[in-house]
């Protein structure tokens, strides 16, 4: 009797033990959906406000601000899409962009394959070189760097894409080196056996095995030359020289400084293509960071 008694203290004992652990087990999912919530919301809120905002007048901006449009106005984006100074700043965007990209994928990988597999003395230095990089302020360097190019006779297009792959270089050969140091040795040791040199191994094994961490740091490289400002403007100076998509925005609100809606509308639009291109890549970004944590 005794015992049935105490098996039946245990079973309900265990029983609010697995209340308690539900319990808390929703509440914590409840919090985290409701902070996940408000991070989305700070995300998508202002993104939101300006593209809603370029479908209205000034005069319903100014009477409620943070109102619908009422009635859409299609007119600020019509606008925009069909005059030819947008077009040409995506474009020079785009090239800039791809280009920047390709340097730093290619560069990096090359400096990152010899720091990740080949042992040498100050390897560690050169490391840390480049991870020393990261902490070194653009601010600081822009005008030094602007100088420079001009004595070497270096502008345009040209005198950007370059600077912008030095500077994405350190955090490209940060993420690239676990992935390369990851590939077993016994490959490159077969490879070796059937007379592939180690510019061989490089191009025609690494770079195919090394492409979820390619992938990722291309997409931080383009998104960061597409979005970037300081140095494009520095950099473009000139007549003649090519203007980006951000300059571009500067541009229209300087010579439509009181047409709010068309601001917005033209702000929205330059985002998108950088929205988009993020969208459609983050579930590689995060693959490829994913590896570098685990090589």
């Amino acid at each position: 009797m005794a015992t049935a008694v105490k098996d039946d203290v245990k079973k309900r004992r265990s029983s609010q033990s697995r209340a308690r652990t539900r319990l808390g087990g929703d509440s914590s999912i409840y919090v985290t959906i409701f902070v996940a919530l408000i991070a989305v919301g700070l995300t998508l809120g202002p993104i939101l406000f300006l593209g809603l905002g370029g479908f209205r007048t000034n005069g319903q901006i100014a009477e409620d601000p943070t109102g619908l449009p009422n009635p859409w106005v299609w007119q600020n984006y019509w606008d925009i899409l069909t005059g030819s100074t947008f077009w040409e700043f995506t474009l020079n965007s785009a090239i800039i962009s791809i280009a920047t990209t390709a340097g730093v994928v290619l560069f990096g990988t090359m400096a990152a394959y010899p720091l990740a597999r080949y042992s040498f003395r100050g390897r560690e230095g050169v490391f840390l070189m480049f991870t020393a990089g990261l902490m070194f302020p653009l601010t600081v360097a822009i005008f030094p760097l602007f100088l420079l190019l001009q004595d070497l006779g270096l502008g345009g297009m040209w005198g950007l894409i370059i600077p912008q792959i030095a500077f994405a270089l350190p955090v490209t050969v940060i993420i690239m080196r676990p992935f390369l140091a990851a590939l077993p040795d016994e490959l490159e040791e077969a490879s070796f056996m059937d007379g592939l040199t180690r510019v061989g191994f490089f191009f025609r094994m690494v770079l195919p095995l090394a492409r979820p961490g390619m992938v990722t740091v291309g997409v931080l490289a383009f998104l960061g030359s597409w979005n970037a400002y300081l140095l494009p403007l520095v950099m473009l100076t000139g007549r003649d020289a090519p203007t980006t998509l951000p300059l571009g925005v500067t541009q229209f609100q300087g010579q439509n400084a009181a047409n709010f809606a068309g601001i917005m509308a033209y702000t929205f639009l330059a985002m998108i293509p950088a929205l988009v291109f993020f969208l459609m890549m983050e579930k590689r970004i995060v693959d490829g960071l994913s590896g570098a944590v685990k090589g």
